[in-house]
């Protein structure tokens, strides 16, 4: 019942019970907190009165202001948990960081939303007590108010970009824009001193932490083994990896292409599976938006280049799945928002292959616009290593051509395959912290902060006390830059020698990778892993084409299709547009059906 969404349609977007429960607690902290720190302010003022011949109501105004920060200081500590990729934080919740971006859209809000105000109320306190001239103070101890005030330019520049509209149209400006976090927390830091960051400090600690091993993990080029271009504007990118590389259904990967952009990083789904494919991992790309287009026509010419450099961080998933706990599954797609699925359908081929039993059963319900982009069901199946037996597998697919009335003659384009050449800085995709990334994270913030602790401990004894003397003489803001200078060492030194040692661990399995990965070019193009077409004529494809019911000219009735559902315990996916996504929704919460339980798989970048 907790689970079940509650708020479809507004600014939250698809909302459940449990989060409205706990957005409503955390609003009630911050109005709680501020209201009592304004109380008691206020109490002292109307008893003492005002200092800095203020009147009542002036030093009432600063008060607030003051207050305002400082409870926004307290959402600021929760911002970045969210965005902490490999967080160990977020699984003991059971979310994944991509599931969590929603949360952190409502925190930068309100941490946006507080920090105006408090800058708004301190420059009104400035103007109507003719102190203007305070807004360029840079005090050498204390609070220094230019540091403030870049801070805060530098959020509402990043703040101004992150509204749905002007996120959707101008991704590339939202995705440099949000580099400005870096300019905002410096100087939040020196504006505040680094005493009152501490409170932000966990949550920004661990974003470093997962910053910098991502950054470590990038610096690798991935082996791109093959591409796949199909005739729907759609490419798969196939690329090799350890076996001890294991990851859970709905896992994604972030790519950078440097030929296209050096900077830019996007999310795409996995759709192979870690069991049934051991060394090679799959992502789908749909010919939507400037970078994908940009990729796809170059992978699509007439000549195609033999090396592409990629770069690739994560995986990062769900810890574990429940997708088992249901009698029934009922996946729910639009266009490309299938891809998730494929990697939960080759999950359950490979249980009923593997343990021969019955799993629960599967229903994909697929809407397309056009017939060309079925093609995509061909992705369903890998291209190698696909049992022949998938008797076991209760699947059953509705495909929906929403835009046509009939099949569509044979298209003159078809799928075929682009081979690239390895090179000898090309690595096979691997986990950043090896099998045990767990232990090693702990290690690493453990390590780090304890020798954190040491160094500002023998900086504060032989540098900062004998100028000091416990008389606050030294300055606030170099305080601070060395705190950041010294976090930054510690994280640097502890992550780099856990990257490092892994890399060492490891340098055996990627040797003969690669020695195996030289044989394979050897081969002809019609064998095993390279057989693309021969693979799709199989046994297991034949039994796929099957379980595959064509619909043209009309979409899915999905509250039908949902409430005919009449198994005790029914998962409800959705992956595509936000109509799709929000139909979806309403129909499990209505209430009228009880073994309906929802969950959307969506990407708000």
């Amino acid at each position: 019942m907790w689970k079940r969404p509650v708020l479809v349609r507004g600014p939250l977007g698809i909302v459940s019970w449990i989060e409205v429960a706990f957005f409503v607690m955390f609003i009630a902290l911050l109005v709680w907190s501020f209201a009592a720190y304004l109380r008691n302010s206020f109490l002292k003022i109307d008893r003492t009165g005002p200092t800095a011949g203020d009147k009542v109501w002036e030093a009432k105004l600063e008060t607030s202001g003051f207050w305002l920060g400082i409870v926004g200081n307290i959402a600021l500590a929760f911002l970045f948990f969210p965005v902490t990729r490999a967080s160990s934080v977020l699984p003991l919740f059971g979310l994944t960081s991509e599931a969590s971006i929603k949360y952190h859209i409502w925190l930068g809000h309100i941490v946006m939303v507080l920090f105006t105000a408090h800058g708004l109320i301190f420059i009104l306190y400035w103007a109507l007590t003719h102190r203007i001239s305070e807004m360029v103070e840079w005090q050498k101890t204390g609070v220094s108010n230019v540091a403030g005030e870049i801070a805060l330019l530098a959020g509402l520049g990043l703040w101004a970009t992150t509204f749905p509209r002007v996120r959707r149209k101008m991704f590339e400006l939202f995705f440099y824009a949000h580099h400005l976090y870096i300019l905002f927390m410096f100087f939040f830091v020196l504006h505040v001193g680094i005493s009152y960051s501490c409170i932000m400090l966990p949550g920004f600690y661990l974003f470093m932490v997962d910053r910098y091993l991502r950054f470590l993990q990038s610096r690798k080029r991935a082996r791109l083994v093959c591409a796949r271009i199909l005739p729907c504007d759609t490419v798969e990118l196939n690329f090799a990896k350890t076996p001890g590389l294991e990851y859970t259904p709905t896992s994604i990967v972030f790519i950078n292409v440097p030929s296209l952009s050096k900077l830019q990083w996007h999310p795409f789904t996995i759709s192979s599976n870690s069991n049934l494919e051991k060394d090679k991992l799959s992502i789908i790309i749909k010919n939507e938006g400037t970078w994908s287009q940009k990729l796809y026509q170059i992978l699509s010419s007439p000549s195609p280049p033999n090396r592409l450099d990629v770069s690739v961080e994560g995986p990062y998933g769900p810890a574990s799945t429940h997708f088992l706990r249901h009698e029934k599954l009922v996946m729910v797609s639009g266009g490309s928002g299938i891809t998730p699925f494929i990697s939960i359908i080759r999950e359950f081929i490979f249980m009923s292959t593997t343990f021969k039993s019955m799993t629960p059963k599967l229903a994909l319900i697929c809407a397309f616009k056009n017939s060309s982009d079925l093609t995509m069901l061909d992705l369903v199946l890998p291209i190698s290593g696909t049992p022949s037996d998938l008797s076991n597998l209760q699947l059953q697919i509705e495909a929906y051509v929403t835009r046509e009335k009939e099949a569509a003659t044979q298209s003159s384009k078809q799928a075929r395959s682009v081979w690239f050449k390895p090179s000898s800085f090309d690595e096979p995709l691997s986990a950043v912290l090896g099998p045990n990334s767990w232990l090693w994270l702990g290690a690493i913030i453990s390590v780090s902060f304890v020798m954190f602790l040491i160094l500002i401990g023998i900086i504060t004894r032989y540098h900062i006390y004998p100028i000091d003397q416990n008389q606050n003489k030294y300055s606030t803001a170099s305080r601070a830059v060395l705190n950041i200078l010294v976090i930054c060492i510690s994280i640097g030194i502890a992550a780099s020698t856990a990257f490092l040692w892994n890399k060492r661990i490891n340098a055996k399995e990627v040797k003969q990778i690669k020695h195996l990965d030289g044989l394979t070019l050897v081969q002809s193009p019609g064998s095993g892993f390279y057989n693309a077409e021969r693979e799709l004529e199989s046994l297991s494809h034949q039994s796929l084409v099957q379980a595959t019911n064509l619909h043209f000219g009309k979409r899915p009735d999905l509250k039908k299709m949902l409430f005919e559902c009449k198994e005790s315990s029914v998962g409800v996916l959705v992956c595509g547009p936000k109509k799709m996504r929000h139909e979806v929704a309403g129909i499990c919460s209505s209430g009228l059906a009880d073994n309906l339980h929802f969950e959307s798989i969506s990407f708000s970048w």
